[in-house]
């Protein structure tokens, strides 16, 4: 019986998580309340409560939410004995794919996580941080092997992927119709393959 009851809650409470992403996205931290959550949930504004304590344990939850599960893809992917190439598409892959499973969330987390206060942002700064430096391990590790060139500078290169997949992501988000597929190609192609036609010299 315990057991049930705590799953309805974990299911009522991710479903209260998701309506304050939604939220959020849509009004903005500042321009959001409680009553908007409760009412995107179909509640009562004193039962969102259950859930969350304030607006800003609200905003905290749905950051989290938003990056959690793609910075543990990050870290299986970075760990994996994969050659660069393939470690760069799941990389991309799961990024992308993230925006689309975490819907609004993680729009959330790029756009106001900054109105949290600095000890809620300290957890949230961590993760990024690991995010971040396991892909700039995943190039050096391609400059070690010859798949990247040497004068490629991995904190840059790391922070453009990112940069990148954030953009796109945006749009993810708020387009629907987007096809995920398409993009995580295109992406990918662009990165691996660049912007200028290979030519081959003959001696």
């Amino acid at each position: 019986m315990q057991q049930a009851s705590a799953e309805k809650y974990t299911k009522q409470r991710q479903a209260a998580i998701r309506a304050a992403a939604s939220v959020f996205a849509e009004k903005g931290f500042h321009g959001a309340c409680t009553k908007d959550i409760a009412e995107r949930m179909g509640i009562k504004q004193g039962s969102l409560y259950y859930y969350f304590k304030s607006k800003e344990e609200a905003l905290g939850e749905v950051c989290l939410f938003g990056i959690q599960d793609y910075v543990g893809h990050m870290a299986t992917i970075a760990d994996s004995n994969q050659p660069f190439e393939a470690k760069l598409i799941a990389t991309i892959t799961s990024h992308l794919s993230s925006y689309r499973e975490r819907n609004e969330a993680l729009k959330v987390y790029n756009d106001e996580r900054l109105y949290l206060p600095k000890a809620r942002r300290s957890r949230l700064k961590e993760l990024g941080s690991g995010y971040r430096q396991r892909l700039e391990r995943i190039f050096e590790e391609g400059r070690i092997s010859g798949a990247v060139r040497q004068s490629v500078d991995c904190h840059f290169a790391a922070q453009a992927v990112i940069g990148m997949c954030n953009a796109w992501g945006d749009l993810i988000v708020r387009d629907p119709d987007l096809d995920l597929f398409t993009v995580i190609q295109k992406c990918t192609d662009l990165l691996i393959n660049g912007f200028t036609k290979k030519t081959t010299t003959t001696t």
